[in-house]
C-alpha cells in the first residue's frame, strides 16, 4: 500500500505560481510511475502530466505544456508540480497518484491516490 497526500494548494490570482507536492509513504516511490490529475467542479477528471521512476520521461497536457512543470526527489518520496502562470481554468482539486506499471496518461493506470489539494485561482 502507498499512502499520497499533497500539499501546496491554495488561492492565487491569474498569472501567479504555485508549487504541489505530493509525499508517499508505505512504499518507496522510486517503484511508482507519478501522475497528477485534476477535476474542476462538475467536470470529470483530466490527466495533467506524469513522470516516470527515474525521470527520464515526462508527459503533460496540452492546456498546461510550457506552464507546469512536473518532477520527483525520490530520496524525499515526493513529487511536485511546478505551476507558473496560472490561469482560472487551472482551478480544480489537483491529486497526485501512483502506478505501479508503465508511465501512463490514463487515470485507471494508476493504483493510489491521494486525497487532493485545491488550486483556486482568480481573475
Amino acid at each position: 500500500q502507498v499512502q499520497l497526500v499533497e500539499s501546496g494548494g491554495g488561492l492565487v490570482q491569474a498569472g501567479g505560481s504555485l508549487r504541489l507536492s505530493c509525499v508517499a509513504s508505505g512504499r518507496t516511490l522510486s517503484n511508482y510511475a507519478m501522475g497528477w490529475f485534476r477535476q474542476a467542479p462538475g467536470k470529470e477528471r483530466e490527466f495533467v502530466s506524469a513522470i516516470s521512476r527515474s525521470s527520464s520521461t515526462t508527459y503533460y497536457a496540452d492546456s498546461v505544456k510550457g506552464r507546469f512543470t512536473i518532477s520527483r526527489d525520490n530520496a524525499k518520496n515526493t513529487v511536485y508540480l511546478q505551476m507558473n502562470n496560472l490561469k482560472p481554468e487551472d482551478t480544480a482539486v489537483y491529486s497526485c497518484a501512483a502506478d505501479g506499471g508503465l508511465t501512463s496518461k490514463r487515470a485507471n493506470s494508476y493504483d493510489y491516490w491521494g486525497q487532493g489539494t485545491q488550486v483556486t485561482v482568480s481573475s
